[in-house]
């Protein structure tokens, strides 16, 4: 550190780190992240082929069942729990209510758009005209989810993107 700079501590109450830091450092929290990691790092290969295998089936459904859907992106080189769709003739933000409704947790547009009323930038840079951006919708899978949960999201935005078509 440059001499003249002063720093002022995180946690107050102790001298380690020549003042800048209180206390002793969280060694159970430190074992804990270790444990976490080794984990996270050994089912790595069978959370992502759980993930890609939910979202494939997540893709197929909605292309096949949603009339006017279109994948963003590149169909396998993407995240493995990742689905984002523009789909026409439906307002993104209308038509996450009703899933809502159903349960269903989703968002509009693009990650880098979340609580921004214009279209999305990163959609639009894709080629979208901004009236497709706006129709965005993004999905997520988890170790969680189930082929059930994807079969019931599945039919849930079939029959809510045609209820909502018929709003517009």
């Amino acid at each position: 550190m440059r001499e003249g700079i002063d720093l002022l501590p995180s946690q107050s109450g102790g001298i380690h780190e020549d003042g800048r830091r209180a206390g002793t450092l969280n060694t159970p929290g430190i074992v804990g992240m270790a444990k976490a990691l080794e984990l996270a790092y050994d089912e790595h290969e069978a959370r992502v082929a759980h993930y890609q295998t939910l979202r494939d089936a997540l893709i197929d459904g909605v292309l096949a069942r949603v009339p006017g859907a279109y994948l963003t992106g590149h169909r396998t080189q993407r995240l493995p729990g990742h689905a984002s769709f523009i789909l026409d003739g439906v307002e993104a933000n209308m038509l996450l209510v009703h899933l809502d409704l159903k349960g269903i947790a989703g968002s509009s547009g693009s990650a880098c758009k979340t609580g921004n009323p214009e279209p999305s930038g990163l959609l639009m840079a894709m080629g979208y005209t901004p009236e497709q951006a706006l129709t965005g919708l993004r999905l997520t899978v988890g170790m969680q989810t189930t082929e059930a949960d994807i079969d019931y999201t599945i039919d849930a935005i079939a029959e809510s993107v045609e209820k909502v078509r018929a709003l517009a």
